[in-house]
């Protein structure tokens, strides 16, 4: 799981903003020019000693050309709208145009002008600014991806269908990304995992859907939303909305429509299985097996310690999920604390909290295939993918495979055993694909829609 739902990346705030105006202004202009031209150090001196504390030249580095990047795709500093304005409040707000969308950048000063808070917030597009370039019809020897559209609440989700070069009836996966404000192709850094894995599984005769999530095309109302928001809200509907859809679909076979979830993806199909028993079958590739507070936790030790992190404030991370955990456990059902936890509503940690994606899994009468990378550090082989195996191991209705040193993406592993692996290109390992083709192929038809 590479990053937690839609408030992106926070580097530090101050509980109040003191003081904007024009000068708070022109010190946000000072530090995006440092950032723009990689002068951390530069950069660094217009921080407030707090600011300068948590947010040294090295982790500031990190941030604009490792964390960002992997998220949000390349910085474009010359499109058009990236115009700062002063915030009622004071605070500066800045339009940043990156290759996946925008995120605004706000700046608050302290009497001294000097930098008091930084964030990095989903945005979107400022009035005037260039709009992106439509996606159009792509073919290669894989297959064809046709853009498309799958139906939200919040409006339409860009996607795309890509179909193989035969003539179907086809079987199609819907393909549905972890956590974070994925786009469709699930793009972390230069790599697309689920584009790598549509055009695999067209060049062996199966289509698939893939789409933004509603916390990529819709981050600032994402953002936004009360404590009422829930999984199902960031995952679970709109995955049942692309399977009705695919299903629907001109050359798709109705009774052969399967879901596949990678990481979150991975942890909600049972879920999705559940709400819609038509489905042909389930892939979950990167399962977590545990809750995501849980996996949460692992990853604070093991990336904190491997970042160098005290660890004064690696216990102080841990404890905050400690308590996170306990507001949950206290909280009556239907009724989440009030607030947030990690910059996310706590109506959707309230309704993961019951959720046991292993006992959701054993009451399913689906076929199901579970794949682990055993290079992932997010996902662990030997805390989540090995309770998948002791429960299913010997279950004729599922398929289980670990891949040595494939990594959470299931590429190969980098040297590291953090995110910045995924900054080296790479694609999605062809075995895996062939293995899901394989049993995709192998599958029953399922009972009729």
């Amino acid at each position: 799981m590479k990053r937690l739902p839609w408030i992106v990346t926070i580097l530090f705030t101050t509980p109040a903003w003191a003081l904007g105006g024009t000068t708070c202004v022109q010190r946000s202009h000072d530090l995006l020019v440092a950032l723009e031209a990689r002068h951390y150090a530069a950069a660094t001196t217009l921080f407030d000693p707090q600011v300068k504390a948590a947010l040294p030249a090295d982790k500031l580095k990190a941030v604009w050309e490792t964390m960002l990047p992997l998220q949000f795709g390349a910085y474009d500093p010359k499109a058009a709208g990236q115009a700062a304005h002063s915030e009622p409040s004071g605070v500066v707000v800045t339009p940043l145009h990156f290759a996946q969308g925008w995120l605004d950048m706000h700046v608050g000063c302290n009497t001294k002008m000097e930098v008091s808070g930084l964030r990095f917030l989903p945005g979107k597009a400022p009035t005037g600014a260039t709009a992106k370039t439509a996606r159009k019809m792509l073919s290669g020897p894989w297959g064809v991806s046709i853009p498309t559209q799958v139906a939200s609440p919040l409006g339409p989700l860009p996607a795309t269908l890509t179909l193989p070069h035969e003539k179907g009836p086809f079987a199609a996966v819907v393909l549905v990304a972890g956590s974070g404000a994925h786009d469709r192709d699930e793009t972390i850094g230069p790599n697309k995992p689920l584009r790598d894995i549509a055009r695999g599984l067209a060049a062996d005769g199966i289509a698939s859907l893939r789409y933004d999530k509603r916390t990529f095309a819709y981050g600032a109302k994402m953002a936004a939303a009360d404590s009422t928001m829930t999984i199902d809200d960031v995952v679970t509907d709109d995955a049942l909305t692309a399977v009705h859809q695919l299903a629907g679909t001109a050359d798709i076979d109705p009774q052969r429509v399967f879901v596949l979830g990678h990481s979150l993806g991975a942890m909600m199909a049972p879920r999705i299985g559940r709400r819609d028993p038509t489905l042909a079958g389930l892939v979950l590739m990167a399962a977590p097996a545990r809750s995501l507070l849980a996996v949460l936790a692992q990853q604070v030790r093991e990336q904190a310690t491997r970042a160098g992190e005290s660890k004064h404030k690696i216990a102080t991370m841990e404890q905050a999920i400690t308590r996170e955990r306990k507001a949950l456990d206290a909280a009556a059902p239907g009724h989440p604390p009030t607030g947030s936890f990690m910059h996310v509503p706590q109506g959707y940690w309230m309704s993961l909290h019951g959720y046991d994606q292993l006992a959701v899994a054993r009451a399913l009468s689906m076929p199901m295939l579970i794949l682990q990378g055993g290079a992932d550090f997010q996902v662990s082989p030997s805390r989540d993918f090995a309770q998948w195996k002791k429960i299913f191991a010997h279950d004729p209705r599922v398929t289980l495979h670990e891949y040595p040193r494939l990594s959470h993406l299931f590429m190969p592993a980098g040297s590291t055993g953090t995110i910045a692996d995924y900054t080296r290109a790479a694609h999605v390992d062809g075995h895996v694909i062939n293995d899901i083709a394989a049993w995709i192929k192998a599958q029953p038809a399922a009972r009729t829609r």
